[in-house]
């Protein structure tokens, strides 16, 4: 790294700092899928509340969210994680004092709320941050830390499980919010918010900072310059057609992520697990810790080609895995895991699944969400779609439990690998290649009426 350019050396510093909030996200999916089986048998937690302590993060996510966007846009991108961090801190301490499920799910939501701020607000920021040639794999970063997060969480769950510390689990997570509160405090602000609130020679400073040559600084300011000149602020522009159906395509596209079944994967991985085949608590454990490892390494795959390969190709390729690998794991419960190759083998396509989902939707969807709004209603766009985000992770994390039981593993299963191939049809259909153009130049497509799977071009 100390071979790069000093500005691309600054962008990727500033860049691993930041997605440090996804860290924290990670951090809480993994953990409370380790913790959920000893707080359901200390707290006497029946499938339903089980759901609710699961479901409380993502339902106070889409609270987060609602309130990002007027954050954001007030205080600053960098003063908004900051605050993420300090309520994540607060929360994951409450939460390994909790006395009742209740007040679990209670300060669970408090939780959400943290997460929801810094998942809208990390990869606006990083979109705002990155040259145009390397956005997509630094916006990728926040999807890597997230993987990051749910391996440690994994390694810890299963070293604390042994003796069943459910309440070290859940608090420990106060250490990495402090980490990431003195990493934020020293990055600058994003130079897009300070073009916004007309500190224009501040924005200028800070792209010197980030941006190899001259020549490109001015190229970007001069885009904001215009595109600030010609559109309306906040919610005028949803009177705007074009405005209005690329807030359309950041709901579907979030939608898609979440539907593809990852997150209740993550969440309920030993269960899943436990149903096909391995008995043993730390059995389980184990193979989640395996989970964990495969996330993070195919989520280098995305970051290595999604500025290559672009965006497209990427997610069409792995939601055609996930589709595929789901079926085949819907078959092996459909035969009923009676052999020991049935199960190596449902297990080895669920590995495959999450592989295929941290290669490409994971990552990518991220990216498209956070290049394809214009300036003035970002904010607005952004948390339109990672509140849609939110509210689909909560219906499917509160739901699956009760699949299982009503319509069946194999079933349950069946269902998610025909919506993933749905999304291919969907994908080619409406999205857009942004690959290597900027911000100022997709916004300027779609502002003038260009077609929505073309305004990257």
């Amino acid at each position: 790294m100390s071979e790069l350019p000093k500005p691309q050396f600054t962008v990727y510093v500033v860049a691993l700092i930041a997605a440090l909030a996804g860290l924290l996200f990670g951090l809480d999916i993994g953990v409370i899928s380790g913790a959920r089986v000893f707080i359901a048998h200390d707290f006497h937690a029946g499938d339903g509340v089980q759901e609710a302590i699961v479901s409380a993060v993502l339902i106070g996510a889409v609270i987060g969210t609602l309130i990002s966007g007027v954050l954001s846009r007030k205080f600053g991108r960098k003063r908004t994680i900051l605050v993420s961090a300090v309520i994540f801190a607060a929360g994951s301490l409450l939460s390994a004092l909790s006395i009742s499920s209740a007040m679990l799910i209670a300060v669970r939501i408090l939780l959400g709320v943290a997460v929801g701020i810094a998942s809208f607000t990390a990869p606006l920021y990083l979109s705002e941050m990155s040259p145009r040639k390397i956005r997509g794999r630094l916006i990728s970063m926040y999807q890597l830390m997230i993987t990051i997060g749910i391996l440690l969480a994994f390694l810890s769950d299963t070293w604390l499980s042994y003796g069943g510390h459910w309440r070290i689990m859940l608090g420990i997570l106060v250490i990495p919010s402090v980490v990431m509160f003195a990493g934020v405090w020293f990055l600058p602000e994003s130079p897009c918010w300070l073009f916004l609130v007309d500190r224009k020679d501040k924005a200028r400073e800070v792209l010197s900072r980030l941006r190899a040559t001259i020549s490109e600084v001015e190229a970007e300011l001069t885009g904001m310059e215009e595109n600030l000149q010609q559109q309306s602020n906040g919610f005028k522009l949803l009177a705007n057609p074009n405005f209005r159906k690329v807030v359309f395509l950041g709901i579907v596209l979030q939608m898609m992520q979440q539907f593809t079944g990852m997150n209740v994967v993550m969440y309920y991985a030993p269960k899943i697990f436990h149903d096909a085949g391995i008995a043993s608590a730390t059995g389980d454990m184990w193979t989640t810790v395996l989970v964990g490892l495969i996330n993070v390494l195919a989520t280098f795959i995305a970051i290595a080609f999604v500025d290559k390969m672009g965006r497209k190709p990427i997610l069409a390729l792995g939601f055609t895995i996930m589709g595929v690998s789901l079926g085949l794991v819907g078959m092996m419960f459909s035969l009923g895991m009676t052999s020991a190759l049935h199960r190596y083998f449902a297990i080895g396509m669920l590995l495959v699944f999450i592989a295929g989902f941290a290669m490409s939707a994971g990552p990518v969807i991220w990216v498209l969400c956070s290049e394809i709004y214009p300036l003035k209603g970002r904010d607005l766009g952004v948390t339109i779609s990672t509140a849609t985000n939110w509210l689909c992770n909560a219906v499917v994390g509160s739901t699956f439990l009760t699949l299982l039981a009503d319509f069946g593993d194999a079933h349950t299963f069946y269902l998610f690998a025909g919506m993933n191939i749905v999304f291919i049809f969907i994908l080619l259909r409406f999205a857009p290649e942004t690959k290597g153009v900027s911000l100022e130049q997709i916004e300027k497509n779609l502002m003038s009426g260009v077609a929505l799977n073309r305004i990257g071009k």
